[in-house]
């Protein structure tokens, strides 16, 4: 507005050229003419000279935005952005609502990709593309002293597990102070989760926090005795007998008072999963997972400008050392069937089967089962959650099939492996027996499944016409011989030594 009033000015009441002006300021010669051709055009109202001048110079300079083209959001960005967005929908049309990415998300791929662009710029973008608006909403800042609370959630997530898709449960664990965070995936919200998933937190942070919130989580409260009071589970009074912890619960419908945890699971499931949905097992998923988290706890946060480890290593003295870890298991005794295998939430799981009509004790973990009798571990099962499966190991089986050497292609001890499977239909169909004799000499010498293959492989590898079990057993055989310790050298063995040495020099 001052270069408008300077141009005026020097053009009427100084009488300059327009160039002189333009030298003089500094500026283009278009925008001293644009100026003087607006006042020029204020004139012809009819209005005495210096009230047009007056409302002129008092009147800011106006822009017109309709003719300027986009500088950063150029075409090739919006396909971009586009591509997301489509994105997005697709996984909302799967029911993947919850792992959606948001504006800040779009944001952060642009610019891993090398494009520079601004925030702002994406959400009006978006905000023009979707055409509504987001409704915004207040929260209240509290302040927290180190060591003193933190909070847990679950969340649910929905991954595709070698090809399949699977709702898993996300465990969340967030301090109010320094924003520390913690999670792991389970299968479900149940008992033997709730109370792992401490454990495992308490372990890694290497102390325990004053209080503890939650919300109303059935593994959590086990019933309500009044309209603000609840009774806690008996998982949860375990826990805080074990170590030492007060507890809090929310109201009804009031995410906000664990903000903390709230905003932290949308933002891990998020961050973890919102750009990678698949993989090829649990452990994997459960592997970005953690690395995952590593990495936000190591970016700086907005409002303290220090990251959540920096925070943490504040807080640590304020914890209470944790004791030792707390055994979390259940515990049934179970009949094995005429199949060698006990049965649990409708599936099977094999043990040796001499063990038939026996009872064994079954520890129940998360994501294990451990089988004893008579105090000793016989057995140990990943833990299936699908219905009426079959968890066996052939070599629980392998006495049965010496005697039943016919029952062998067609079980599901054989299709349990795929890797013994395609091995016998490849190299020993209509030979089971000697197949069997295989799989003891391995079991006896304790030949993982691995070190089978690799041999299999080498022998596969030579010019020898058909693999056989003596061939194989020939290989396994010397590899063991390779690994013994060397011979101690007694009386005898000196001897001879001694009398070859002379033997030699007399042929020589």
């Amino acid at each position: 507005m001052y270069t408008k009033q300077e141009i005026i000015i020097k053009s009427y009441r100084e009488g300059k050229s327009q160039r002189a002006i333009s030298n003089e300021l500094g500026i283009s010669r278009k925008t001293v003419k644009k100026y003087i051709t607006q006042f020029e055009s204020g004139l012809q109202s009819g209005l005495p000279c210096e009230e047009v001048m007056a409302q002129f110079l008092s009147t800011p300079p106006s822009y017109s935005k309709e003719k300027r083209g986009r500088l950063k959001l150029t075409l090739e960005v919006q396909q971009v952005i586009d591509a997301l967005l489509l994105s997005n929908e697709k996984k909302r049309q799967q029911g993947l609502r919850k792992q959606l990415l948001k504006k800040c998300d779009i944001h952060s791929l642009l610019q891993e990709q090398g494009i520079i662009i601004g925030y702002t710029t994406v959400c009006n973008y978006i905000k023009e593309k979707q055409g509504k608006k987001v409704p915004k909403e207040a929260f209240i800042r509290q302040a927290y002293t180190p060591g003193d609370v933190c909070e847990f959630d679950w969340g649910e997530i929905k991954l595709y597990i070698d090809g399949k898709l699977t709702r898993l449960q996300l465990a969340v664990f967030t301090a109010a102070y320094s924003n520390y965070r913690f999670a792991a995936i389970y299968q479900r919200q149940d008992t033997l989760a709730f109370m792992e998933t401490h454990v495992a937190f308490f372990a890694q942070v290497g102390g325990v926090y004053k209080e503890m919130v939650y919300d109303n989580m059935r593994v959590a409260v086990a019933k309500f005795v009044g309209p603000y009071q609840k009774e806690p589970t008996q998982a949860l009074l375990q826990l805080r007998g074990h170590y030492q912890f007060s507890h809090r619960f929310c109201n009804s419908y009031r995410g906000n008072e664990k903000g903390h945890v709230e905003r932290s699971v949308e933002y891990i499931r998020r961050k973890s999963f919102g750009v990678k949905s698949s993989f090829t097992n649990f452990k994997e998923a459960n592997t970005w997972l953690s690395n995952t988290i590593a990495r936000l706890n190591n970016t700086k946060q907005q409002l303290t400008g220090k990251t959540a480890n920096e925070l943490f290593d504040q807080e640590k003295n304020a914890l209470k050392v944790a004791p030792i870890r707390l055994r979390c298991f259940e515990q049934i005794q179970l009949r094995v069937d005429k199949y060698a295998t006990v049965s649990y939430k409708t599936n099977r799981y094999s043990v040796a089967d001499h063990l038939v009509g026996r009872f064994v004790d079954v520890k129940i973990m998360s994501h294990e089962l451990w089988l004893y009798h008579d105090n000793q571990k016989v057995a140990i099962h990943k833990r299936s959650y699908h219905k009426h499966q079959w968890v066996i190991k052939i070599d629980h089986y392998l006495d049965t099939f010496k005697r039943k050497p016919r029952a062998l292609p067609g079980s599901i001890a054989l299709a349990s492996s795929e890797y013994l499977k395609q091995l016998y239909r490849t190299h020993f169909t209509g030979e089971a027996r000697g197949f069997i004799d295989l799989l003891i000499y391995c079991r006896a010498h304790k030949i993982t499944h691995e070190k089978l293959e690799q041999v299999v492989n080498q022998l596969t590898q030579s010019p020898i016409k058909k693999l056989t079990v003596e061939k194989i057993k020939a290989v396994l055989g010397n590899k063991q011989e390779q690994q013994d310790e060397p011979l101690v050298p007694t009386q005898i063995t000196t001897m001879a030594q001694s009398q070859l040495q002379q033997l030699s020099a007399l042929l020589n």
